[in-house]
């Protein structure tokens, strides 16, 4: 590969500097006055996300080290029923090496990894092994993913039986039907449980907002299941018909924000499904600087659920560092 003499990437970008890790969000008691009073200008919403996408544009090596550190909060995924050990074992060696070490050489950095390794229960034992010592954290999906409509006490078996098995972060799926209903001390009540059979892993709270019907019941469901204890909040399975879009995005980012000036804890965020562009992937991320700070571009606060991202990612810093496109294939998943 030819490759072009870059220098600036390494100096711009903050994707090997250390995490700094923040306490708990340990939750509160369900604040119903809280929840009634959260409203949503829909027509306001859409038309900043709207706007965002041209008004945060970067260029060359500004776009590159934007992408690099895209890199670091990518969770890689595998939730397809044809899953192997193999094809775990293969993506878990990617998320080791994201990119070549000649292009990351080219652009100035140090060796990156992604943020994590995302797999249903039965991988974890797998996806735990393939990556001893090279500090990536596993997670998996659990609660009955992607439904979560199987027994309640099923679903709190399944986080404890995934934390035994090696998992350091948990996502869950709530209960639509709650959100649907108004029913937040239901909703309440199970994040709180989930948090519990969680332990020490992380728990991301899936709102699956596709199918939440408002902005507003985000904005709800959001606010309680950050009351009940979740480490993060994430858009979605990836499975429903709508997934991870700038409107919800900045509903839900705004509630973290409401959330951290009235009790101090932050929480972090993932949107999750339909985000397989880099231009996407920098679009968030400026969201996220405007709306929350630079402490929430770390892998610890901000998670990308994708697999086809990084694949595009990569693609956009060949281009960077040689002037040419190389093709899709020289960049597979497993």
């Amino acid at each position: 590969m030819k490759i072009k003499q870059q220098t600036k990437a390494s100096q711009t970008t903050t994707a090997q500097l250390p995490q700094v890790h923040e306490p708990r969000n340990p939750g509160m008691a369900l604040d119903l006055d809280w929840v009634a009073a959260v409203q949503v200008n829909t027509s306001a919403v859409e038309r900043r996300a709207k706007t965002l996408p041209g008004r945060r544009s970067v260029k060359k090596e500004y776009q590159a080290a934007w992408l690099l550190k895209a890199i670091t909060m990518i969770d890689l995924t595998t939730l397809s029923g044809d899953d192997t050990e193999g094809r775990v074992r293969r993506l878990c060696a990617k998320a080791r090496q994201p990119v070549s070490a000649d292009l990351l050489d080219a652009l100035g950095m140090p060796p990156i990894t992604t943020g994590a390794v995302c797999v249903y229960h039965d991988m974890i034992e797998t996806a735990v092994d393939a990556l001893n010592g090279s500090g990536i954290p596993v997670a998996a999906v659990s609660t009955g993913f992607p439904a979560g409509l199987s027994p309640f006490q099923l679903r709190v078996a399944e986080i404890e039986e995934s934390v035994k098995a090696g998992a350091a972060e948990i996502d869950i799926v709530i209960s639509r039907r709650h959100v649907l209903t108004g029913n937040w001390e239901a909703l309440y009540d199970e994040m709180k449980e989930f948090r519990r059979a969680c332990g020490d892993a992380h728990v991301k709270a899936i709102l699956a907002t596709g199918e939440l019907g408002t902005l507003r019941n985000v904005a709800r469901a959001s606010l309680v299941c950050m009351m009940a204890g979740a480490d993060f909040i994430k858009t979605s399975t990836g499975k429903e018909s709508v997934n991870a879009t700038l409107p919800v995005s900045l509903v839900m980012i705004r509630a973290i924000r409401e959330y951290f000036d009235r009790t101090g804890y932050r929480v972090g965020y993932k949107p999750a499904g339909g985000i397989s562009k880099a231009k996407d992937a920098v679009t968030y991320l400026a969201l996220m600087k405007d709306e929350l700070g630079d402490r929430w571009l770390q892998p610890d606060m901000f998670r990308f659920g994708a697999s086809s991202l990084l694949n595009d990612i990569e693609r956009q810093l060949e281009h960077h560092a040689t002037g040419s496109y190389s093709a899709g294939y020289r960049h597979a998943m497993a």
